[in-house]
């Protein structure tokens, strides 16, 4: 509504703007700081975030075996060799004397309608599965076969024509398994009729055949000495030793040369990098809470986490975690120290030195260091009760209960507005009235003047 210059020639719509101007400056100030702490927010959810992964990390780390890294090779491509965080150095030589296969058998070949009836698969342990197809044709025994889900997956295969010219077919049967204990037969007859004998194995029948026989991969540990150890597996992969997995893939009459090898490289890889991302999050912190000082006359512009206590006190809690003592041992010895300016940082050759001289010393230390990174990290970073969480969860709250005071403001200030416009028209309209009484002041005084002269 515009009301300027109506009567009094007063700018009323920018002194009615400057009025509401003032009158805004706490809405103003509770919006500062709204945007102030959901800065904060952002950056505590942000550290929270790290922190939660820093646990899961610091678990690992925490593990028995967690500094662990292999080297697996074997001297031939048909053998893989896998090394687990269990595993120790080892060196042998194994001889493959057979691969794991899978127990395969195909039947005779037979008409279109010669499939039908009770057929029973028998498993290596003596386990029966009747199948019962709902039609005659090889098709329909191959679904009958694959639906039963017993291990064993058929397939129709074309057989030419008889004399006649009428199509055959046989079913080509094959375990899903490779080993001993996938071998299976698949007999003509009911399994009581299994029991009796009087069934028929249709591998057994003219024009069928057995394409391989289920058996176990076999290697030779020790060959040709007085300690030489055969081990047999049903998926070609052998436990030779703890945490020392071999894997073969061919026979080889020569023996193929196994070997595992600590790294010790990556070992020192793995700690380095845990020990830098704890440091790189104590630096974060430390430049979140940093306040820069203007010149003269300039403004001071405070960290993120400038006097944010709960931040402090982390930053105090995984800086002791990484440097106090174990059982009187200084994590410096590993190569882990703080500076005297708070400056976490590793040794790798410090580090790889210790690891050399005492690997399970070097280890113990590293994991109890580890763990109570994570202990830290937990207490304050839990989901529920961590104390970072709850310093989010109160400055979140803090933002919801100042934006309704902004709520609130905005309709204060519409009424203040209303009020100040009712205000200063009313006050036209008592100049206009005024105006108007001048006007006829005048005019009747004017009548009197003339009558007077006239006189």
């Amino acid at each position: 509504m515009k009301l300027d210059g109506l009567i009094s020639g007063l700018k009323t719509g920018e002194l009615i703007d400057a009025l509401m101007d003032v009158s805004a400056i706490p809405k103003k100030l509770i919006t500062t700081k709204i945007t102030d702490r959901s800065a904060i927010i952002t950056n505590l959810q942000s550290l929270n975030s790290s922190l939660q992964a820093l646990v899961a990390k610091a678990k690992t780390a925490a593990g028995a075996t967690s500094l662990a890294a292999f080297t697996a090779t074997a001297s031939s491509e048909s053998v893989t060799v896998t090394a687990r965080p269990t595993a120790s150095a080892f060196s042998t030589d194994v001889v493959v004397d057979a691969v794991a296969s899978a127990h395969s058998i195909v039947t005779a070949s037979a008409g279109a309608d010669a499939w039908g009836g009770t057929y029973t698969l028998v498993a290596a342990d003596g386990t029966q599965t009747e199948i019962t197809p709902n039609g005659s044709s090889p098709q329909d025994l191959a679904k009958a076969i694959n639906a039963a889900k017993s291990g064993v997956t058929a397939t129709v295969v074309p057989a030419g024509t008889d004399a006649d010219g009428a199509p055959l077919s046989r079913i080509q049967l094959t375990s899903a398994e490779t080993g001993e204990e996938a071998r299976f037969a698949l007999h003509r007859g009911t399994g009581a009729e299994v029991d009796a004998g009087s069934s028929v194995d249709v591998a057994t029948e003219s024009g069928a055949a057995v394409l391989t026989q289920g058996g176990d991969a076999r290697i030779r540990l020790f060959a040709g000495t007085a300690a030489e150890q055969t081990l047999t597996s049903a998926d070609n992969t052998f436990t030779v030793t703890e945490g020392i997995d071999v894997t073969v893939s061919k026979v080889s009459a020569d023996p193929v040369t196994v070997v595992v090898a600590l790294d010790a490289k990556a070992q020192t890889a793995s700690a380095e990098a845990f020990v830098k991302e704890i440091a790189a999050l104590l630096t974060r912190i430390d430049n979140g809470s940093k306040a820069t000082i203007g010149a003269v006359g300039e403004t001071t512009t405070l960290g993120v986490f400038t006097g944010d206590s709960t931040v402090r006190n982390l930053r105090g809690a995984l800086a002791s975690a990484m440097q106090h003592p174990i059982d009187g041992i200084s994590p410096s010895t590993i190569g882990i120290s703080i500076s005297d300016k708070g400056v976490l940082s590793f040794d790798a050759e410090k580090f790889g030195k210790a690891l050399a001289e005492d690997p399970e010393k070097t280890q113990e230390l590293f994991s109890s260091i580890a763990g109570r990174v994570q202990n830290v990290t937990n207490q304050y970073s839990d989901k529920y009760d961590g104390m970072l969480t709850q310093r989010i969860t109160g400055q979140e709250s803090e933002v919801k209960m100042l934006k309704t005071q902004v709520e609130r403001w905005d309709l204060r200030l519409e009424q203040r507005r209303a009020t100040l416009e009712r205000t200063y028209s009313q006050l036209e309209v008592q100049l206009s009235k005024l105006q108007s009484q001048s006007s006829w002041l005048s005019s009747q005084i004017a009548g009197l003047t003339n009558t007077s002269s006239s006189s």
